[in-house]
């Protein structure tokens, strides 16, 4: 062991030489208990690691990305996507030299709290929240929740502060040209800053990181034209569909797409190199005006072509009603029992005393359901008489 804490120090070192004065160190990482044995992994990389091994990332593998039911193994799940965005973030984390750990960690946990059937899925389970008195639910927030405080039954992973404000802040259906961090230092400002956001949705939360700036941004840049080849595929949308600015600018494949935004946003932020200073205005990470304005362009396309097009939502109606079923069901179960619903569906109740001592059946039923991949979600909804879509 005194081996690997040498080539810890080592590591820690090297990040000092290497890294920009501006990136996050893995020494400075801040976690809520401090009273952990040190090991010899450094902090965003042990980060990364928690997040693999968690049970909420292992349900990734089966939650809709944007489009749902349909049997093509080759359009895109939640799980591929946060790969897409944790391999795009360190790629631009390594040239602007940003701490490549902390933008993986931050990109493999930022959608965890996902619900199932992607963002229709998050409308639904909000407005269920709403009207039993629950904040509105909000994915970046349940991410949050669910690895500082609802994983290991109840004990959360003790992430480090840097990591879980990128996943709180990770929204990247925010169009920005660019981002300027906004330092947090306590776990106090940082849970205010979340209860904030819980109170008002509409709130624009900012990144305490750079390294968060780049995993927003990352985010936009994996999705954007991987949902072009998608829609594509399933014969939504022709390539020609594409606005001609945008493939003048941008280009009209994913690859050509990621390429070209990656790029321009390496070449367009402003981050002092190792050993340098701070310009005369703040660092920040960013497009050029050319590019964002492409970019926000494409933004639009796929939101009238793609996300809305009737084909897309022709299941939704069915989804919308197993939502609200499912959480009628769970909900006068647990009110009634306190107890399982079944082998297989334990709705938090196994979990420590703490967790059940300060949250509600509500709550308990909206954090049990948000875990839910689709299929064990439309599993659970047959089995009290729901109608469920099949495939196509």
């Amino acid at each position: 062991m005194a081996d690997l804490l040498t080539i810890l120090d080592d590591l820690n070192g090297a990040e000092e030489r290497a890294l920009s004065p501006v990136a996050s160190r893995s020494i400075n990482a801040v976690r809520r208990s401090s009273g952990e044995k040190d090991g010899h992994r450094q902090s965003f990389s042990l980060d990364a690691d928690r997040i693999l091994h968690s049970r909420a990332y292992a349900r990734y593998i089966d939650k809709t990305q944007v489009f749902c039911l349909v049997s093509n193994d080759h359009i895109t799940h939640r799980i591929l996507h946060v790969q897409l965005v944790s391999r795009i973030a360190r790629t631009i984390a390594r040239f602007l030299y940003l701490n490549e750990d902390l933008a993986e960690a931050i990109s493999l946990g930022h959608d965890i709290g996902h619900p199932p059937f992607g963002h229709e899925g998050e409308t639904f389970l909000s407005e269920i929240c709403r009207s039993h008195g629950l904040p509105p639910f909000q994915h970046n927030i349940q991410s949050v929740r669910f690895l500082d405080s609802l994983e290991r039954k109840g004990k959360g992973w003790n992430l480090s502060l840097q990591t879980l404000d990128g996943i709180l802040c990770h929204d990247g259906e925010i169009h920005s040209k660019h981002l300027t961090a906004e330092p947090v230092s306590t776990f106090s400002d940082f849970d205010a800053k979340l209860n904030a956001k819980e109170n008002d949705p509409s709130l624009n939360l900012t990144p305490m990181t750079l390294e968060a700036c780049v995993v927003r941004l990352a985010d936009t840049v994996a999705y954007i034209g991987r949902d072009i080849e998608d829609a594509i595929i399933l014969g939504l949308i022709r390539r020609q569909d594409i606005p001609d600015n945008c493939r003048q600018v941008l280009g009209e494949t994913n690859g050509t797409i990621v390429y070209t935004l990656v790029t321009d946003l390496i070449a367009n932020s402003s981050v002092p190199k190792p050993g340098g200073t701070a310009g005369s205005t703040p660092p920040h990470v960013g497009f050029s005006d050319r590019v964002s304005e492409s970019l926000y362009q494409l933004k639009q396309f796929n939101y009238q072509k793609i996300y809305l097009n009737p084909k897309t939502k022709r299941y939704i109606p069915y989804i919308k009603e197993c939502y609200s079923a499912l959480f009628t069901s769970f909900l006068a179960h647990l009110q009634k029992n306190n107890n399982r619903f079944s082998a297989e569906v334990d709705l938090m109740t196994d979990m420590g005393e703490t967790y059940r001592d300060r949250h509600t059946p509500e709550a308990m039923v909206r954090d049990f359901i948000a875990g839910m991949t689709d299929d064990f979600f439309l599993q659970q909804a047959a089995q009290i008489g729901c109608e469920i879509p099949q495939k196509q």
